[in-house]
């Protein structure tokens, strides 16, 4: 597991470093940092997260690179849906809902449109990556 961790730090920093941008698998897709509280620990835990940008909303998918169960920090936004990100060198407040229905159609043909990776992730899955919906809070 501490690969992954180590991996997640390496991203963050290189995001923080060169104001949002990285390299590697992320280089040219818009990146954000998510910051969440464990939903049982309660401790503030960072993660990278592709986005896609909606007017004044970000979109975010909890897809776990299709693995067949939902990244925590999935379950630490129901529990906590008002967290904070890091948008280029801006961080500021949301507050996670979850889309659902037509509504989560539409974006999910979106994403899939932008970024054909999730269409396979979802094959993988074996189970509806939920898409989260980031809408700032003032």
């Amino acid at each position: 597991m501490s690969g992954h961790k180590d991996w997640n730090t390496n991203v963050i920093e290189e995001f923080r470093a060169n104001e949002g941008r990285v390299g590697g698998p992320f280089e040219g897709a818009p990146l954000l940092l998510l910051h969440h509280i464990g939903a049982r620990s309660g401790t503030e835990r960072v993660s990278p997260l592709v986005y896609l940008p909606q007017g004044d909303q970000l979109i975010i998918i909890a897809s776990k690179g299709g693995a067949p169960t939902n990244p925590d920090w999935y379950h630490n936004l129901r529990a906590h849906p008002v967290v904070d990100v890091e948008v280029g060198t801006a961080r500021f407040a949301v507050k996670a809902t979850e889309s659902v229905g037509e509504e989560r159609a539409g974006l999910w043909d979106r994403i899939v449109g932008q970024m054909p990776g999730f269409a396979d992730y979802q094959r993988n899955a074996a189970r509806q990556i939920p898409v989260l919906i980031l809408s700032r809070v003032d």
